[in-house]
C-alpha cells in the first residue's frame, strides 16, 4: 500500500510516500523570503508553483505513479492558513482526481510519529521544537498530553527573531549555531521557566539592549546555551514525572547539535536512552505526513480543512 503525505503548514512544500514499513521518498523545497520572516502569501504562491515539480521528484524517488497511491495524507495544521490551504487544495484535487481516500494529519503528531518510527522509541519523552510550537508531550490515556509548552513564541521564532536583529537572513538557525562556536563570554540572560512551561519574549528583549554592545558570537552562544538549558530542564522533568526512559528531540530545531548533545547528556545522567534524528526529517517534510496517514489510515473518513490551530492535544490517538 502506497501512502502520499503533502506537508505545507509553513515556508516548505513537502511530499512524502511510505509503504507503511519503509520511506519511500521525501521531497521538499523551502520559500526562502528576501528579506524578513515568512510572507504568507508569498510563501502560498511558493507552495503551489512547486506542487506539481515536487510531486513529481517524489512519484519518481519512490518509483511508483499517481495511479498506483492508495492514499492521501494532508497536514491539516497548526500552521500558517494560506500555506496549509495551498497543500489542502492540492491534496483533495488529487484525491478526487484520482478516486482514492484522503486523511489528515496533525503537523505536530506527524513530528513525533516520524521521530518514533526513526528512534524505534515506543513511548518516550517528545521535545517538540520548532518555528511556531514548543512543547513537551508525551503519550497518555490515547492523546498525546501536553505537559510543558512555550507561554509566548516558539524558540524557532525567537532564533528568527534574534538573527533578523544580528542582519542574519531567515532561516537564522543554521547560522546562530555556527556562531555561537566562536563564543567566549556568557551572557547571562533572562531564564524564565515554570514548571514545564518556558517563556522566551524577555530574551528577545533582552537582546534587543545588548545588539552592538555584545560580540555576535557570544549573544549567540549564550542564546543557544540558556534556551536549550530551559528545554532540556522541562523536558527532564517530564521524564522524571511520567516516568519515561527515552527522549526524542523533533521539529526544526532539533537539527541543532548543541541541542541534541544537551539531550543526549541528560539522558546519560539519568540512565535514560536518546538517539538524535536524522536532518531529513527534523524540519518539516512531507515523509511525516504519509507515515502518520498510514498510522490513521483506519480512523475512518475525516474532515479535511485548514485548521491553523490545531492542538496536539485534541487528537484522539486510536492506533496506538
Amino acid at each position: 500500500m502506497y501512502i502520499l503525505g503533502i506537508e505545507s503548514t509553513a515556508h516548505t512544500f513537502g511530499v512524502g510516500i511510505t509503504d507503511g514499513n519503509r520511506i519511500l521518498s521525501n521531497e521538499r523545497d523551502t520559500f526562502m523570503p528576501k528579506k524578513g520572516g515568512i510572507v504568507p502569501r508569498e510563501a502560498a504562491k511558493h507552495h503551489y508553483r512547486k506542487a506539481p515539480e515536487i510531486i513529481k521528484s517524489a512519484l519518481e524517488s519512490a518509483g511508483i505513479s499517481l495511479q498506483q497511491v492508495d492514499m492521501f495524507a494532508v497536514s491539516q495544521g497548526p500552521g500558517i492558513l494560506s500555506c496549509l490551504k495551498a497543500g489542502v487544495s492540492v491534496g483533495v484535487f488529487l484525491s478526487r482526481k484520482y478516486k482514492k481516500p484522503i486523511i489528515g494529519v496533525n503537523h505536530c503528531i506527524g513530528h513525533i510519529e516520524i521521530g518514533r518510527l526513526m528512534t524505534g522509541f515506543n513511548d518516550p519523552v517528545i521535545l517538540y521544537v520548532s518555528g511556531g510550537n514548543t512543547q513537551i508531550i508525551t503519550y497518555l490515556n490515547k492523546r498525546y498530553a501536553v505537559f510543558g509548552e512555550t507561554q509566548d513564541i516558539g524558540v524557532g521564532n525567537l532564533l528568527d527573531r534574534v538573527g533578523r536583529m544580528l542582519g542574519i537572513p531567515f532561516p537564522a538557525g543554521p547560522e546562530i549555531e555556527r556562531l555561537s562556536n566562536g563564543g567566549r563570554e556568557y551572557i547571562r540572560f533572562p531564564y524564565t521557566i515554570k514548571g514545564m512551561d518556558v517563556s522566551f519574549s524577555g530574551i528577545e528583549t533582552y537582546v534587543k539592549n545588548i545588539i552592538g554592545i555584545k560580540r555576535r558570537e557570544d549573544v549567540c552562544f549564550s542564546l543557544q546555551e540558556t534556551v536549550f538549558s530551559m528545554l532540556i530542564e522541562a523536558s527532564e522533568r517530564a521524564m522524571a514525572y511520567c516516568g519515561k526512559t527515552s527522549l526524542i528531540i523533533t521539529g526544526g530545531v532539533a537539527a541543532n547539535s548543541r541541542l541534541n548533545e544537551m539531550g543526549k547528556r541528560m539522558c546519560a545522567q539519568r540512565g535514560a536512552e536518546f538517539r538524535a534524528l536524522d536532518k531529513e526529517y527534523t524540519g518539516d517534510n512531507g515523509a511525516m505526513i504519509a507515515y502518520t496517514g498510514y498510522l490513521m489510515m483506519n480512523e475512518g473518513k475525516t474532515e479535511i480543512r485548514p485548521r491553523p490551530r490545531f492542538r496536539t492535544d485534541v487528537v484522539e490517538i486510536n492506533y496506538r
